[in-house]
């Protein structure tokens, strides 16, 4: 009654249907989709409510936090040395070992692109001369943002507190 071709016959009717369905979705949501949840293209908003704390655009406003000057005063060299191990992998402290990227030893206030023997990418030059705290604060922040075009790889960090301990730390170090 039920042998090996029954059996084949059956799944391959079964995987016919499901594809016949799924392209029948999918011709029907090609024809039929008319985006904006429906409403088209005509639609307007029919009112406003303004909400105190949000400028025109929905957006609220950022609170402005300590400055980088404060975070720097209060900042921990411990805590500093510990998120400097995110920097480990291409960077070292000792005066004079390059590695993937070059070294930090005295980094805060040299100027940028001066270490001899590492090839530094034109456009980090291009942005700035001295490695500030405020220009290190915007470049670990944010390579890619800080200088575009940049081959340094690392996505930033984000708390600005990481940022002024670890700076904190980059300065005890050439100290």
């Amino acid at each position: 009654m039920f042998d090996t071709m029954t059996m084949t016959k059956t799944l391959g009717a079964l995987c016919g249907s499901l594809l016949i369905l799924l392209l029948g979705a999918w011709a029907a949501e090609t024809l039929y989709h008319v985006g904006g949840g429906g409403h088209g293209d005509h639609a307007a908003q029919a009112y406003v409510i303004e909400v105190e704390g949000e400028d025109g655009n929905g957006a609220e406003e950022a609170e402005e936090g300590p400055s980088l000057e404060e975070l720097i005063a209060s900042a921990d060299v411990a805590k500093g040395a510990k998120a400097f191990s995110k920097c480990k992998a291409c960077h070292k402290l000792e005066d004079g070992a390059n590695a993937t990227g070059p070294h930090l030893f005295g980094v805060v206030n040299r100027a940028v692109g001066s270490v001899p023997g590492f090839g530094y990418s034109g456009k980090l030059v291009a942005v700035a001369d001295v490695w500030s705290p405020e220009n290190l604060n915007g470049f670990i922040e944010n390579p890619k943002k800080f200088a575009p075009g940049t081959k340094m790889s690392f996505s930033g960090m984000k708390k600005p507190t990481d940022r002024a301990n670890l700076i904190a730390y980059l300065d005890s170090i050439g100290n």
